[in-house]
């Protein structure tokens, strides 16, 4: 169920919404829960077991580890709940990766599982392994009980795209939240923003990627006019499906935290990440660069810190070679900036210093939708003329008119130039546009969905 489908926006929503503010406060947990479960259901019917076992299995884990604190057994069973957690993950996503390999490298014809990927099982099994590794290092109290914990997990507004939402950062609103007109009202308003930018501009921009993919007709021009479309399609998909996420938890009490903060106009990379997928990189630095020395270590470890983050952040989102490339792409340059590169940046012109940064980053999202290491060498030769490409095509030039505004509308967007603007405006009109702007979104976004086909997530597949 997409949160930009009918479905969702006008069946199971309002449906959810009534039984949540009917009920007393002790029950709202568990409508969250069942309708959460639903949620998950009508995408994937047998995995909603996977979503139960884990909610049971770090609830358990964690009631012997607080039980047993300080003792070599609290450590056994953290433990065992890393291995359960990673062993679902590794089952699931990796097997079919690591038998291919294996059959490309030996010439083997062992045969792959074809076992479907659970939707967004890389996002609620980290937000399950930082619950248990957080009770162990004392940061949160074992919630004993088992409804309140399967809430957490299972919650449906983040279940399947993020951003990850650590046990600690809605601890306090699980147990005992809130709710306002006003909390609602702003939760619409950041859900109808997120809407906005998923279906008026990524799906736009997918579309035009779509075109690309199909055309015979490519060229020099052809090639950068997707990559610069996919760059802005990957930022508005992602950071709307967060502001959709955030918004429907601020209608039923929770705070997530940003998972984006305009990464587009960042002058290095290091800032890029600080930008980009924000809870994402968190939960690397928290629970994996941190506890392996981070940089407080020798040169060669600290390296081998980033090296170990970075390739585990480009298996993360996906069981194939270019994930794992484009990781160590990051990987690469964050070292060379820390090294030699991160000085110069800051002397440089703040626009020359973007420019560069823009550079990599539409580079390595190219490196991130190739299909495969012979997608990667065909895309990235072709932005560069490898094969005798025209430089200029018909369709490129077609395409390039057809979509010139909807690009200009999400160049300008992906900035805080519409922010600022909007905070210049005075406040009696913000009163009256802001649920306006909210309505029109949401009927304009039903609009696009109603005529339209093409409405996916780029996320779930992660």
């Amino acid at each position: 169920m997409l949160f930009s489908g009918a479905t969702f926006l006008y069946a199971f929503t309002p449906l959810v919404l009534i039984l949540y503010f009917l009920v007393p406060r002790r029950a709202k947990n568990y409508v969250l829960l069942v309708s959460s479960l639903v949620f998950y259901f009508f995408g994937e019917p047998v995995y909603v077991l996977l979503l139960i076992f884990s909610s049971l299995s770090d609830w358990l884990h964690s009631l012997y580890i607080e039980s047993h604190r300080g003792t070599k057994a609290a450590k056994v069973a953290l433990i065992s709940s890393i291995v359960i957690n990673l062993a679902m993950l590794g089952f699931f996503k990796y097997t079919d990766f690591l038998i291919g390999t294996v059959n490309s490298i030996l010439g083997t014809s062992i045969p792959k599982t074809g076992v479907p990927l659970p939707i967004g099982i890389s996002f609620f099994t980290f937000q399950t392994m930082s619950y248990t590794i957080d009770v162990y290092r004392g940061n949160v109290h074992a919630q004993k009980n088992l409804g309140t914990l399967a809430t957490f997990v299972c919650l449906f507004p983040q279940l399947i795209a993020g951003p990850i939402v650590r046990y600690v950062d809605v601890a306090e609103e699980l147990e005992n939240r809130t709710h306002t007109l006003e909390g609602v009202a702003c939760g619409v308003r950041r859900f109808a923003f997120g809407m906005g930018k998923k279906v008026l501009i990524a799906n736009i921009m997918g579309e035009l990627c779509s075109f690309f993919r199909d055309s015979t007709d490519k060229s020099v021009l052809f090639f950068w006019l997707y990559a610069v479309a996919y760059t802005m399609q990957i930022y508005f998909d992602f950071s709307g499906y967060s502001d959709m996420a955030i918004g429907l938890g601020g209608i039923f009490g929770f705070k997530f935290p940003e998972n984006f903060n305009y990464p587009y106009i960042s002058k290095s990379i290091t800032e890029f990440w600080r930008r980009w997928h924000m809870t994402l990189g968190g939960w690397f630095r928290d629970y994996v660069y941190i506890p392996l020395g981070g940089n407080r270590t020798t040169k060669i470890k600290w390296l081998r810190n980033i090296a170990v983050v970075w390739l585990l952040t480009g298996l993360w989102h996906g069981a194939e070679w270019n994930f794992v490339l484009w990781g160590g792409f990051f990987g690469v340059m964050l070292i060379i900036e820390k090294l030699w590169l991160g000085d110069l940046l800051k002397k440089l012109p703040g626009f020359v210093s973007h420019i560069y940064v823009m550079l990599l980053v539409i580079l390595s999202f190219v490196i991130f939708n190739a299909a495969g290491l012979k997608g990667v060498i065909h895309d990235i030769g072709g932005l560069f003329g490898a094969g005798g490409i025209p430089l200029v095509s018909g369709d490129a030039l077609y395409y390039l008119r057809s979509y010139a505004l909807p690009l200009i509308i999400a160049i300008v967007g992906c900035t805080p130039l519409p922010k600022y603007l909007y905070s210049k405006l005075h406040e009696w009109p913000k009163v009256v546009l802001e649920p306006l702007a909210s309505t029109a979104l949401i009927v304009l976004s039903t609009a696009f969905i109603i005529n339209g086909s093409f409405n996916p997530f780029l996320y779930f597949r992660f």
